[in-house]
Parts: C-alpha cells; structure tokens; sequence
C-alpha cells in the first residue's frame, strides 16, 4: 500500500478538535481553554470541535456512533486541515469496525493526538496507507509552563517538510500540571540511554505499546517488516508487565523485520530503571544486532516530542554520535 502524506499546515488553516476516546466533559473539570486557544491563536490557527465531544457516560467517554460520527465529519469537511484529539483513554480500539477508511484514504489530513490514540492511528495506516501523527492532545496544550519544546516539536513536524533531528530536553516533568499550573517539578534530564549500538532506517510504527498490542491478530495491525519502532507506556505499566508487552509484540511473526527500537521515558510511577530496561531487552531475540536507544522524550512525561507514524525516520546509536531523525513526516 502506498504511503500517503497529509498536507502540512499553514496560517489560518482550521484544526477541528474530536474525542475518539475519553470525553472534553472529564477535562473541563480543569478547564484550561483560555490558554489553549491562545496558543492555536499565536499558530494562525483556528479551532472548530466535533459535535459530540461533550457526551459523556459511564466510561468518561461517548457512545461509539457520536464518536465515529465526529471523525468522519472532520475527514470529509473540506474545510477543516488537520484533527487533534482532546485525549486518551482506554476506548478507542472500539470505533476500528465501523470507520470508514475509503473516505479516510480520499481524505488525508493530519491526525494528531497519543496514548489510547495509537490504536486509532495505527489502524490508519494499516487500512489507508495515511501518516498520523503521535504528539499533543488538545488538552496538552493547556500547559501553562515548560511547554516550549513540546511546541517546538509539534510546529516543525505538522508546519515544516525539512527533517527534524530530536535532541533531549534539558528538563522534564511527571507532574499533574492540569491540577495546579503553579506547582511544577521540573528535573534535569539525564540524557538518553543507548542500549544497543547500530544504525538503521525505517517506516515509524509505534505509540502507546500496551494500546498498540490491542491490534495485534486484528487486520488494524500495520505490518511490523521494514519497522522502526517508536514505543512508550504509561505509569499504569510496570517493568514486568512492559516486558510482557514488548515480549509479545516482538514475537509477531513480522518483527524479525524490525530495523530498530526507540523507547520513550517512563513516569516515575512505573519504577522502571535503566538495568531493568537493558535486561528486557537482552531477552528480546528479535533484537540481536538492532539498534535501541530509549529515554527519549516521547510519551506521558513532558516535554515531548510529535512523530510520525507511518513515516520514515533513521536511528543512530554510536559511541561518538546517538541521534534520531525523522527524515519524512
């Protein structure tokens, strides 16, 4: 299947804003609208959202018609250039049967958002060929403070063509800044980890790992053969449980095509530890001779950066040089 790029955003574009998962109803209880929509304001941005995106039931989230109703809405408006996602959740994977991906293919545009959102963009591009791309929710950019590098990021990848070369931020949050934007915590970076020495280049599949492993057997699975896989988890994931979970990814019959791994930062609450990550992936046979480098800033700690799936990206793990390059997004 071909490769289909979406159109990159320019000044006074309009972003329509829908929820696949979780409910805008659950994030106003924290309402940081004012400074998003400064935000998209300084970007020559203009937001428009879903009709739907305040349902809200038992599961913080809305039935699955509202929701399919707002994504296909948002693919065929010829006035709308790009859909951003409020936020996560743990639903998403249910909207996979009923989409429409005829109309998705005839309509690419960028689909941005992460977490829960991973199986969304992930089907994508198995069933339609389109580059999504993982970064900031609509709720993201609600963050008051040390937002900088996550917008750096967001407006070289979804505004420009030229490759982007991510580097590691110099600090990092892991604080809940949606319940007091005056209290933060930030902490000096430690740099990335090279696990693994290599060099390669490859087609970006990844996001959320454990959202990502609800594809698996299911025809929303991209194919894993040619991949650079792009992974994080959450704090719900524990070192064990994320060895299982990449265990079982790299166990598809496809992963011995895998051409690299870069692993983002875990939040404190999983407890994961540079050793304990360097023994997971010393079990992984299908990782003999690959290139690992983890710790970069992708994933439930801020700052992160956007990239896309579906895109191509080189990795490079050496001693004098370790970088990591999306090179077509």
């Amino acid at each position: 299947m071909d490769v289909i790029f979406p159109r990159k955003l320019r000044e006074g574009d309009v972003v329509r804003v829908v929820t696949p998962a979780a409910s805008r109803a659950m994030v106003m209880e924290h309402d940081h609208t004012g400074v998003i929509e400064a935000r998209f304001d300084q970007l020559g941005l203009t937001l428009t959202y879903g009709d739907h995106i305040d349902e809200r039931d038992a599961f913080d989230s809305s039935s699955v018609a509202s929701r399919v109703a707002d994504l296909h809405d948002a693919f065929a408006d010829p006035s709308v250039a790009a859909i951003l996602t409020v936020i996560g959740g743990y639903n998403c994977n249910e909207l996979l049967p009923f989409l429409d991906w005829e109309l998705i293919r005839a309509n690419p545009k960028i689909l941005c958002g992460y977490s829960d959102i991973t199986a969304l963009q992930n089907a994508v591009l198995a069933r339609t060929g389109l580059v999504t791309y993982s970064g900031p929710h609509w709720s993201t950019f609600g963050m008051r403070d040390h937002f900088e590098p996550t917008l750096g990021w967001f407006s070289s990848v979804v505004f420009g063509t030229a490759p982007v070369s991510l580097t590691p931020a110099t600090h990092w949050t892991d604080d809940p800044w949606f319940l007091d934007q005056d209290r933060r915590e930030p902490i000096v970076n430690d740099g990335w980890w090279p696990i693994r020495p290599g060099t390669a280049e490859g087609r970006v599949v990844g996001g959320n790992l454990c959202t990502l492993n609800l594809l698996q057997g299911t025809p929303y699975m991209p194919s894993l053969d040619g991949a650079l896989l792009i992974v994080e988890d959450d704090f719900e994931s524990s070192p064990a449980t994320f060895a299982r979970d990449l265990t079982s990814l790299l166990q598809l019959p496809d992963a011995a095509g895998v051409r690299g791994l870069a692993v983002g930062r875990f939040q404190r609450a999983s407890h994961m530890t540079r050793p304990l990550l360097e023994q997971i992936i010393e079990t992984q046979p299908s990782l003999n001779g690959v290139p690992v480098l983890a710790n970069i800033d992708v994933g439930h700690t801020q700052p992160s950066a956007t990239f896309p799936i579906g895109g191509h990206a080189r990795l490079t793990v050496t001693a004098p040089e370790t970088t990591l390059t999306l090179l077509r997004h």
